[in-house]
Order: C-alpha cells, then sequence, then structure tokens
C-alpha cells in the first residue's frame, strides 16, 4: 500500500483528467454523427420531393384562342349651346286648376297622333282633327260591373280611361279619327254650356263666344226646363263616357262638376229629375254613372231619389186570368209610359229606363225589383210582336220591337210602328242576353238590314241605339257596321273655326217629328263614337 500522499493526488489528477478527456471525446463525437445524420435525412426527403414534383406532371388543358379586337373610341358628341332660360321668380300654383299631362294614345295596334290635352280655360285651341286624346284617369272607389247579367268582373266602366281605354280603341276599331272627333265634340259642349251649369235646348248659341254662330234649337218646347235637364244628362254621359269625371283631375273636370250640379240642383222634392220619366232616366242615368265611377258621397242621395222615382213610376203588368184588365200581374213590375203608371208602356222611354237602372246597380245603388219587371216586359212584348218567335232561325231570322205596348188588351198589344228593333237589341243586352240567344240575334239582323245607315244625316235615334246593340253581338256585323257609320260620322262632323266646330247638323235626323237641335245630334253621335271604351263587350262569344 502507497501511502505517500502526493501519489494520491497525482492519482486523482490523472482520474479526473481522464474524465474530462472521456466526456470531451463523447460530445465531440456525438454531435458530429447527430448534424450528420440530419443532413442525410433532410437531403434524402428534398430529393424525393423533388422527383415528385418532375414525374407527376398536370394535365395539359387547352387554352381558346384570344381574339384581339381593337375598339375605337367613339365619336364626341357635339355641344349644342344651351337654351337661355328666364327663372320666373313668382310662381301661382292652383290644386283646382285641372292638370294637363300629354300622354297621346301610343300604344294602339293603329295610326296615331301626337297630341296635348286642352286646359280648362276660356282660351281656343287650335282647331284640327290631328289630336288623338284618351288620356284621362279616373279616381275614385265606384263599384264596377258588366252590362249583360252574368257579365264577370271585366267592369262596365272599366274601359273608359287609361291603359284600358288604349286598349279598347284598338281592339273594337277606334282611331285617331273617332278619337278626336269625340275629344272635339267635348270641346263643342264645354263652349255652348249655360252659365248655371246646363246645356239649353234652343239657346246654345248664346254661350259661345267664336262665330259664326250655330243656329238655335228647333223644338217646340226647348225652353222647357224639363228639356234642358235631359239636354244636360246628354252631355254630362258624353263626358261620362270618355272618362271624364267630375273629380279626377282633367281637362273637363270643371265642365262636369257644373253640369251635375245643376241636374242636383233641379231635383224636386219627390227625387224626380223631371216631369216626364224619359228626362228623368237620363239625368239619374248620369248621375248614377258619376257616382259609380267617383264614390262621391254627395251624389248618393240624389242618384238613389232619381232610381226611387223610376220604381215608383213603373208599369204593373194587367193579368189576364183575371178576365178584369186591372188586375196586377203578380211577379210585378213591366215597362214604363211618359210619366205615370198606367197600362201603355213605350218602347222608347222603357229603354232608357231600363240603362239608367243598369247604371244604377253599376254604383251599388238600390234598383229593387225594377230589372225583373224589365224582363218580364221585354219578353212579353216581343213574343207577342213575333208569334213565330219559336220558329226563328237566330241567323238568319229576323224579328221586330213595337213603339209601344198596351197590357190590357187582349192581342198583347203592339200598337204604333214596329220599328224599335233597336230599343228591343239594347235592352236585351243590358238585361242578360248573349251573342247566339234568338231575341239579340234576330233583332240584330233586323237592325242590318233594315237600320244601316247610309250616309249622314240620318236617325241618329236608331243610330245610337244600334250602334250599342251591334257593338255587344260583335264579329263580322260588328266590323261592317263600325267601319260604316265611324267613318260616316268623323266626315260629317263640322270642322273649322267658328261656334259649329266639333257638332253635328241635326236637319234631317228626325225621329217620330221631334227636331230639337244641334246639342241632341252631338250627343248621339258623340256616345256613338265612344262605344268602344264606354261599356265593355260582354254579350259577344
Amino acid at each position: 500500500m502507497n501511502n505517500d500522499p502526493n501519489q494520491d493526488e497525482d492519482l486523482v489528477d490523472d482520474l479526473e483528467g481522464d474524465a474530462e478527456e472521456d466526456g470531451d471525446r463523447r460530445r465531440g463525437g456525438g454531435g458530429w454523427v447527430g448534424w450528420a445524420i440530419s443532413c442525410s435525412f433532410h437531403a434524402l426527403l428534398i430529393g424525393l420531393m423533388t422527383s415528385i414534383y418532375f414525374l407527376v406532371q398536370p394535365p395539359e388543358v387547352d387554352v381558346p384562342p384570344v381574339r384581339v379586337a381593337t375598339i375605337e373610341p367613339p365619336p364626341k358628341k357635339e355641344e349644342k349651346p344651351k337654351e337661355e332660360r328666364t327663372l320666373q321668380t313668382e310662381v301661382q300654383l292652383d290644386v283646382e286648376a285641372e292638370s294637363d299631362h300629354p300622354n297621346p294614345i301610343s300604344q294602339l295596334d293603329l295610326p296615331v297622333e301626337n297630341s296635348e290635352r286642352e286646359e280648362e280655360s276660356d282660351n281656343p285651341v287650335a282647331k284640327g282633327r290631328e289630336e288623338a286624346v284618351a288620356d284621362s284617369e279616373m279616381g275614385g272607389s265606384g263599384a264596377f260591373m258588366a252590362i249583360g247579367a252574368g257579365g264577370g268582373s271585366s267592369g262596365m266602366f272599366g274601359s273608359r280611361t287609361g291603359g284600358g281605354k288604349k286598349r279598347a280603341v284598338g281592339k273594337h276599331g277606334g282611331n285617331k279619327g273617332s278619337e278626336s272627333a269625340v275629344d272635339a265634340a267635348l270641346r263643342w259642349f264645354k263652349k255652348h254650356q249655360s252659365p248655371n251649369g246646363c246645356w239649353d235646348a234652343e239657346k246654345y248659341p248664346a254661350n259661345c263666344t267664336e262665330d259664326p254662330k250655330c243656329e238655335p234649337g228647333k223644338y217646340a218646347l226647348s225652353s222647357d226646363l224639363q228639356t234642358n235637364v235631359a239636354m244636360t244628362g246628354y252631355a254630362v254621359l258624353c263626358y261620362l263616357g270618355a272618362g271624364y269625371d267630375h273629380q279626377t283631375p282633367n281637362k273637363y273636370k270643371a265642365t262636369v262638376k257644373k253640369g251635375i250640379e245643376y241636374l242636383v240642383s233641379v231635383q224636386q222634392a219627390d227625387g224626380s229629375l223631371g216631369t216626364h220619366n224619359y228626362q228623368n232616366a237620363i239625368a239619374t242615368m248620369a248621375l248614377a254613372e258619376a257616382f259609380a265611377m267617383t264614390g262621391d258621397p254627395a251624389l248618393k242621395t240624389p242618384a238613389q231619389q232619381g232610381v226611387n222615382t223610376i220604381l215608383a213610376r213603373q208599369n204593373q203588368d194587367m193579368s189576364k186570368g183575371a178576365g178584369d184588365g186591372k188586375t196586377k200581374d203578380p211577379y210585378g213590375g213591366f215597362g214604363w209610359d211618359y210619366s205615370n203608371p198606367n197600362a201603355r208602356s213605350d218602347s222608347s222611354v222603357s229603354g232608357w229606363n231600363v240603362m239608367a237602372l243598369k247604371s244604377a246597380l253599376a254604383g251599388q245603388l238600390n234598383v229593387g225589383n225594377g230589372m225583373e219587371g224589365a224582363k218580364q216586359w221585354l219578353e212579353k212584348v216581343w213574343k207577342a210582336n213575333n208569334p213565330d218567335w219559336a220558329k226563328l232561325d237566330p241567323y238568319k231570322g229576323e224579328s221586330v220591337f213595337p213603339y209601344q205596348y198596351m197590357s190590357d188588351q187582349a192581342n198583347g198589344g203592339g200598337n204604333g210602328h214596329q220599328q224599335l228593333a233597336c230599343v228591343g237589341a239594347v235592352c236585351a243586352v243590358f238585361l242578360g242576353k248573349h251573342a247566339g240567344d234568338p231575341m239579340l240575334e234576330s233583332l240584330c239582323n233586323y237592325i242590318m238590314n233594315k237600320q244601316t245607315p247610309a250616309a249622314y244625316p240620318c236617325n241618329t235615334y236608331y243610330m245610337y241605339y244600334n250602334t250599342l246593340a251591334i257593338f255587344q253581338v260583335g264579329g263580322e256585323r260588328w266590323k261592317k257596321w263600325n267601319t260604316s257609320v265611324r267613318d260616316m260620322l268623323v266626315n260629317s262632323q263640322r270642322k273649322g273655326n267658328g261656334c259649329f266646330d266639333g257638332s253635328w247638323d241635326f236637319e234631317g235626323t228626325v225621329f217620330h217629328g221631334h227636331d230639337v237641335g244641334r246639342v241632341l245630334s252631338t250627343a248621339y253621335c258623340c256616345l256613338s263614337l265612344e262605344v268602344y271604351y264606354r261599356y265593355a263587350q260582354v254579350a259577344a262569344k
């Protein structure tokens, strides 16, 4: 055993040196190997990824050829010098003034010409027949119904304005000439309206400021209040038929309003609008249509009172079963005479009362059993005057309708001439008959064969009724009728400057000896040219 302390220290130093040398060897040799392995692994990974990239090629995609076009810049617009406008510092607004929105017929399948609407003013516009105005708009919340019973939702007055009017004119054979003629007639009525709102059957020229003057009316009772009530009703119906009411802003608003106010002002305490059923029916019809088109609550009572008068004056059919000629038919009403109910039913008067009740229905007024009684009158009168009615060929045969019917006569009546097929046909339409019905077809055959006007002047009363009836049955008969009557009326209307412009002459238009005057002849002609949109066509198949 070596006990030398120096030797022990040397041994310790040797052991520590060996340990440090061994640690350095392990650290130095181990780090180099790790780096070598890491580098080798990453090199292998990079090589593998490079191989995948070059070995796996994406599919070839065909690229469409691109044509390069050179687009030339648009030419510069030539700037026009701006017109100087003078700013008006004083502007007056009148919300009640008549509006004027140019909107000529431009969507019809027919040639048209541009025009502007005439302002409601006293300044006359340039004359001529180049304008074709059909742009008034209808407002309100009135109720509308079809003419024929069960006519559907087409609307009794739905085609009088706006797009419906334009389509109706184009569809049913109107043109720019017919529309211009209507507007010229409405301007004539405006110029000849009395200050109190009426149209005087005799003194209408006094209201016009233009020369040369129209001739005065010639009807013996033309100064009678009752006649003027009827004339005013006719004129108002012309405006309403063309879509111009008393509330919606339009160029004739003030004119229509004055006419309606006149009718209301002359209504009697019992509700009647004229002593005769003829005048009461026409005036009631005008008020009922104005109410239906606008829903104006101020017109509901006057219109209903006029209807009540119609119902109160309706005849009762006298039953033959009792043999006394005085027993009322259990089914109620019949036709109408000139005034109080009796055994005589006048076809002309009855026709206007039927039309008035139909307009009242459009306004949802109460017409009681009036229409049912009128249907009974129509059927009995037609069958009594056409004994072979059951054998009639509806497409070739003719039937007649009398001027009057005496329900207390054994032969069933039929007194007077048999030429009122026009009234019978219109009443047939208004009371629910449709194309194909033997009554309506045979009456229209009579009209086409015996009452088609060849030239003006003609019987304007027949023409008005017949135009309504033939329009409703439609087809080839309407095409023939319209081509003849439309052009006849457009060409015969008075044109040029002066009081006559826009009217139709009344000489030669005599009906039953009544030579009334220019107000009546102009009304019948104007209403006939409004047929395309005045009532919906519901009788045609």
